[in-house]
């Protein structure tokens, strides 16, 4: 597996090492090892997909607070999708920092999110599907978030109009005035 670090601090995009031959070719793409010699959330709690029918949808901004931690580890395996990480660790050297990535079954990379970051995805086809390893169980109550547009971060999202959310992600608060105790 190879690890490229991000302009989040922890947040690395991974890529396989293929080995070929005339059958095709075989990869780790999960290795507990490499992932925490990477500094890399090396531990699966759960394994979780989510498919999205319509182009543009967005799932996200989510994040679980550090008192409950969750790392994510997402592969597209179907269609495309654009997926984000934002750095909200206050104490983090890039703090309000995002990096976005194409993920797709053909360029076969994923996403690996650090605990203490929101995260988020958009899909670029239809009926496109992820499948994203957590490192904490579900909790109900736990995970917060922030809206898709939130000015904090500026995130330039691949599709801007004709954008699918489900009502929870719609009705998110800025994540500055959640700081600021203000809503939320």
């Amino acid at each position: 597996m190879k690890f490229i670090p991000t302009d989040v601090d922890d947040c690395y995009i991974v890529e396989l090492e293929p080995f070929a031959d005339e059958r095709g070719y075989f990869a780790r793409a999960w290795c507990a090892e490499e992932m925490a010699e990477a500094g890399v959330v090396s531990e699966i709690s759960q394994i979780n997909m989510s498919s999205s029918i319509r182009v543009g949808t967005i799932r996200g901004l989510h994040w679980r607070p550090m008192t409950h931690p969750e790392a994510k580890f997402l592969r597209c395996i179907a269609g495309r999708v654009f997926d984000v990480c934002v750095d909200i660790r206050q104490e983090s050297p890039t703090f309000l920092q995002w990096v976005g990535v194409e993920l797709t079954p053909d360029n076969r990379r994923a996403l690996a999110v650090p605990a203490g970051c929101a995260h988020g995805y958009q899909t670029l086809e239809p009926a496109s599907e992820v499948l994203y390893a957590v490192s904490a169980p579900f909790e109900p109550g736990v995970e917060t978030g922030a809206r898709w547009d939130d000015p904090s971060f500026g995130i330039d999202w691949p599709i801007k109009e004709a954008i699918t959310l489900s009502e929870k992600d719609r009705e998110w608060p800025d994540f500055e005035l959640r700081e600021k105790g203000i809503s939320g």
